[in-house]
């Protein structure tokens, strides 16, 4: 196998929304091998525009504002700049990678986010959260979503607001394609980014497809998502570094060892 093409005639599933899955599939494609893009998650408009347009024009009474996701960056950003500027003393806060690089790549250049554990968890554990008493808090997410951030920062002493800017969908998919492939063996990893995706996945493929998907390598991109794998049967999980460079990473490490 070439050092420099290690992915040399491997199928990866990139199972990302539509939206989102370019980059990992380029970063496939660089290291030789071919990503097969299966979104297994739709990211749509809120239901009801009208409850985040309320918290959008009454910004300014809040002190932080704390960004889930890259959607929830994009989502959020497009309605607040359609109707007003941030406020300038807004501390703006990030909990992964990916939503700090879509801040930034949206002009914001001053943001708070974890610099090693790129979670909740890891935004909880800086300093400027500790003592929130008199703080107001905004976190902009997907309809639903965990809990443990929002009920941190309340314990912590905040007021906070959620203000819900996109809802994620289980995609119609024709599973047959992916499914003759994998009977072929041109299938040799997958690659899922939450618990979430990695569920709808799991229904999506069906009896046949979930054995499969049992005998094949999975990639994910946290911890919490692998316990989630393996929770679910899915033995030959591997855990990566975050986003989209932590799973080819791994993906390159496990292809240089071998396949098992």
């Amino acid at each position: 196998m070439s050092i420099d093409l290690p992915l040399k005639g491997m199928g990866i599933v990139v199972t990302r929304p539509t939206h989102q899955a370019q980059h990992l599939a380029q970063l496939i494609a660089s290291a030789g091998g071919e990503a097969i893009l299966f979104p297994v998650l739709e990211i749509l408009d809120a239901g009801d525009l009208r409850p985040l347009n309320a918290l959008i024009a009454r910004l300014d009474e809040f002190d932080v504002a704390i960004f889930i996701s890259p959607n929830a960056v994009s989502k959020a950003l497009n309605l607040i700049r359609a109707q007003r500027q941030l406020p300038r003393d807004l501390v703006i806060a990030a909990i992964g990678k990916g939503s700090k690089k879509e801040l930034e790549d949206r002009g914001i250049k001053q943001v708070v986010a974890p610099e090693k554990q790129f979670d909740s968890e890891g935004l909880l554990a800086l300093p400027q959260f500790q003592d929130m008493h008199g703080k107001r808090v905004i976190i902009f997410r997907g309809e639903g979503g965990r809990e443990f951030l929002g009920d941190t920062l309340i314990s912590r002493g905040a007021t906070l607001e959620y203000a819900e800017c996109y809802r994620r969908a289980r995609p119609v998919m024709d599973t047959a394609p992916l499914l003759h492939r994998w009977a072929r063996g041109e299938i040799h990893a997958v690659t899922a980014t939450s618990g979430e995706s990695l569920h709808n996945l799991f229904d999506l493929l069906g009896k046949p497809g979930q054995q499969w998907l049992k005998t094949t390598p999975l990639f994910v991109s946290h911890e919490r998502i692998a316990q989630t794998a393996q929770g679910m049967g899915l033995t030959l999980t591997i855990a990566t570094a975050p986003g989209d460079e932590g799973l080819i990473t791994g993906l390159i490490k496990w292809a240089k060892r071998g396949k098992p």
